[in-house]
């Protein structure tokens, strides 16, 4: 038997630390762990695991800020930034090796985005299932004459949840101004693209975002390939031949190598999304992505993008800090 289940039942425990407090919150509530498989992780009896949560949920500390003042994520995050040329790094704590880092990237984002809205401000906004699972995590709140604009045109079809809705479901979130880019991601020739911008009113969307403040986006590695296969969007013959030109990952299904160069393929013309260059002169840039299967695309693509802040989890930043891209 643990010691803390002997301590729990004799009424002699007490409150633990806050940092134990703390960790099971998060292992909890963000990672969506069982409190049996926190107790075995901690070393820790069930019981001191309820008990802990119901303390937290007390003294109103069920918050991803908390966890940012985690001492030993410092040196990571400053290797990090060091490692990509970056100058934030944002490292989301893993209580486990081969953990999903999608959900505690999602909540950093998710508690930092929040903190840098402000009235009157424009921030773009890409899609993907990170950013999806980022909406959880934001503060319901009425932010003055925020404007909210999607980077990239949408799917035709979609199972559980469309991604691409992330840009109107976070302006709801906040009661802004939303402004969709209508169309489909990636269309079929670079005529219909330039006719939908000029002819069908979506030039205003793309004038918009020439002065957005701030632009948070994810990255797609290696299975975006056939995340865009099954949206419908590429064929898989453009997946070869994307991959052949050396494509690694994409940005807003912009198709880049491992220097963060766009390959050279007719699809970056054909996508509908916020060109590249406009990105880039926003004020705040934020990549919010991680996994072991991305830690290549996402050096490119900060290469490409050039971000202010990259969110990441600590398993992925562990990897990009020692450089094994």
């Amino acid at each position: 038997m643990h010691l803390e289940d002997s301590e729990d039942k004799s009424g002699r425990g007490g409150r633990r630390s806050p940092r134990l407090r703390q960790r099971v919150a998060w292992m909890y509530y963000v990672e969506e762990m069982t409190q049996s498989a926190i107790a075995d992780a901690l070393g820790i009896g069930r019981i001191t695991v309820v008990r802990l949560l119901a303390e937290a949920r007390s003294m109103n500390e069920v918050r991803i800020s908390l966890n940012r003042e985690i001492a030993e994520l410092a040196g990571l995050e400053i290797a990090a930034q060091k490692r990509l040329g970056v100058n934030e790094v944002v490292v989301a704590p893993l209580s486990e090796a081969g953990g999903d880092g999608r959900a505690v990237i999602a909540a950093a984002a998710g508690e930092y985005v929040a903190r840098l809205l402000r009235p009157d401000m424009k921030i773009g906004l890409g899609w993907g299932e990170t950013l999806s699972r980022m909406l959880t995590f934001l503060d319901e709140r009425n932010v003055s004459r925020l404007s909210v604009v999607s980077l990239l045109g949408g799917v035709m079809r979609a199972r559980a949840a469309n991604p691409a809705e992330c840009a109107w479901q976070f302006s709801r979130v906040y009661m802004a101004d939303c402004f969709m880019l209508a169309a489909p991601a990636i269309v079929d020739s670079r005529e219909t693209k330039r006719a939908l911008i000029e002819r069908c009113g979506l030039g205003e969307v793309y004038e918009l975002a020439r002065s957005l403040d701030a632009v948070v986006m994810g990255v797609g590695g290696a299975n975006s390939f056939a995340a865009a296969r099954s949206y419908g969007l590429v064929s898989e013959e453009e997946i070869g031949e994307l991959k052949a030109r050396g494509a690694i990952g994409n940005l807003l299904y912009n198709f880049f190598d491992a220097d963060g160069c766009l390959v050279d393929h007719s699809i970056n013309a054909r996508v509908m999304s916020i060109p590249v260059e406009s990105l880039r002169k926003a004020p705040v840039r934020i990549i919010a992505a991680g996994g072991g299967d991305k830690v290549q695309a996402i050096v490119a693509a900060c290469r490409l993008l050039q971000p202010t802040t990259l969110i990441t989890d600590e398993a992925t930043a562990k990897a990009m800090a020692a450089g094994k891209v």
